[in-house]
């Protein structure tokens, strides 16, 4: 797991890719609790994940810190 993007997650940052329209945020509501939900958001669909499954696609599905078309650069 990256601390780095551990970090970025609980701060608010989105990944994502705008080509793809594949983001990965950790909502507001979600900042501080200890089993945090984040969400997985593509062009036709929403998912609740955990913050380790966030981490997983963001590996693998090579995200980076990106602006999202709704909410800006950060979930907050």
């Amino acid at each position: 797991m990256s601390v780095m993007q551990t970090s970025q997650l609980k701060s608010g940052r989105i990944f994502g890719d705008r080509e793809t329209e594949e983001f990965v945020y950790m909502p507001a509501g979600e900042m501080g609790v200890e089993n945090p939900l984040c969400v997985y958001e593509t062009k036709t669909r929403r998912d609740d994940v955990t913050i380790d499954e966030a981490l997983r696609l963001i590996r693998v599905r090579s995200l980076r810190p990106t602006r999202h078309p709704r909410l800006g650069d950060t979930s907050c």
